[in-house]
């Protein structure tokens, strides 16, 4: 459920402009073209994986990655 917003005519404050900080396109990092293969691992090194991403809250695909 939507909570309704009430705005008021009033004075916001002091505000300061912000300089642009994201980086311009040319230096943006693009990411290379991926290779899929097929590995066999070792469940030890599986749960290994599954422990540490746990740990970062990441999946644990992205860890192998």
């Amino acid at each position: 459920m939507k909570r309704n917003r009430k705005y008021r005519d009033e004075p916001l404050g002091r505000l300061e402009v912000v300089k642009d900080f994201l980086p311009s396109p040319d230096e943006l990092v693009l990411r290379d073209d991926g290779v899929k293969i097929t590995i066999s691992l070792s469940k030890r090194s599986v749960d290994f994986f599954k422990r540490h991403a746990a740990r970062s809250k990441v999946p644990y695909q992205k860890m192998i990655r």
